[in-house]
């Protein structure tokens, strides 16, 4: 097995010194590695990488969630300054077409400094430039780097790729998924022999009862809490915008994609990008635990219909070519739709935001929610 990549012939010497690996390490590694890992050795979006996200789909996304963070600058009384931040930020599409956007609003402009949080080299170079008439753009590689102030955070499927650990329900309790070398010398899915203690008192009603075989996964609430501390103590919003289940449950969703087509999680390590869905449910409980109001979770959908996301198509299209307009309605009825290849109904959206802020514009039951 000389002919192993760089990443996978580490991870057998970590399994071989110390045993089976759990799940959560492996996708971290897979991910993070400081060489070999998949979001700091390449560029892995549009369609010459492995995924396209909602921004690359369409300038309409960025502009209208410009447009929302205006509408909670507005609800906290616009502050002459405020941290406009965004979580694993691509390309830097969606802050450009959001800055874009929001040149109809000076005020809430010239208040705005912005700063992205990213740890792929690649992806920054490519964030410069899509930024580089944006004014002053400040880097970090955590959200606590960022200074004190009001803030609105937009995290566009970030929390996917945090990772995740999994458990299974075996007789006697929940043991913990891991990774192994099997007997066909292959990296393996097993179980740890012995079961986390007290584990089924964390869980939610409806997965207590879940069966033996059954797999949960769940994150740490680190991030989620960081989030939800900022903008309690210094106000404003964050908005979430992902694919999972509004309803924590059973179920594996661990996950690999490569050149825009699921692969095996474990074949590869480090070429592939490695996810799982996200707990809205659970992001819903921490953030409010951690002092802030959560608001949805919402379908994509509706929440982008709510901001007036078809308004904006018919208005692009009635001004372009035939072949363009074509190419808006496409795009309108991927990012809405519940259909096949639709993000509609399964990417989810959800605030966290400010005690103080009653409602967010686009996560609230009125479909006439006004913008700016």
């Amino acid at each position: 097995m000389s002919d192993i990549a760089p990443l996978e012939a580490e991870i057998r010497t970590l399994i071989r010194a110390a045993g089976p690996m759990p799940v959560w390490r492996y996708m971290q590694l897979c991910l993070t590695h400081p060489r070999y890992g998949y979001y700091i050795a390449r560029d892995p979006l549009g369609r010459e990488g492995d995924f396209v996200t909602a921004p690359e789909v369409s300038q309409m996304f960025g502009e209208l969630i410009g447009l929302w963070a205006a509408s909670v600058w507005r609800m906290i009384d616009e502050p002459a300054e405020i941290n406009l931040i965004e979580l694993g930020p691509g390309h830097g599409t969606m802050m450009a077409d959001a800055l874009r956007a929001i040149r109809v609003l000076p005020a809430f402009r010239s208040a705005v400094t912005v700063h992205m949080i990213e740890v792929n080299p690649a992806l920054r170079h490519r964030q410069v430039k899509a930024l580089a008439d944006a004014g002053e753009v400040f880097w970090h590689e955590r959200i606590d780097d960022v200074p004190d102030g009001p803030s609105i955070i937009l995290a566009n499927e970030y929390f996917d790729v945090l990772p995740v650990h999994q458990m299974v329900r075996q007789d006697g309790g929940w043991h913990e998924r891991v990774i192994e070398i099997g007997a066909d010398g292959n990296l393996a899915f097993g179980v740890a022999p012995k079961p986390s203690p007290r584990f089924e008192t964390l869980l939610p009603p409806q997965v207590a009862a879940a069966p033996q075989g059954a797999i949960f996964e769940w994150r740490p609430d680190g991030e989620i809490l960081r989030i939800a501390s900022r903008v309690r103590d210094f106000g404003g919003a964050a908005l979430i915008i992902d694919y999972g289940h509004a309803r924590s449950d059973a179920g594996d969703t661990f996950q690999a994609v490569a050149r825009h087509a699921y692969a095996d999680p474990l074949k590869n390590p480090g070429t592939a990008d490695i996810t799982a869905h996200v707990d809205f449910d659970a992001l819903k409980r921490a953030a409010e635990a951690g002092g802030a109001r959560a608001h949805g979770p919402v379908e994509q959908g509706t929440f982008l219909r709510r901001l007036g996301i078809e308004a904006r198509a018919h208005a692009l299209m009635t001004s372009a070519a035939p072949a363009v307009a074509q190419d808006i309605a496409v795009a309108l009825q991927r990012l809405t739709s519940s259909g096949r290849g639709g993000m509609g109904s399964m990417f989810k959206v959800l605030g966290i935001a400010n005690p103080t802020i009653p409602m967010l514009v686009g996560l609230t039951d009125q479909p006439e929610d006004a913008m700016p």
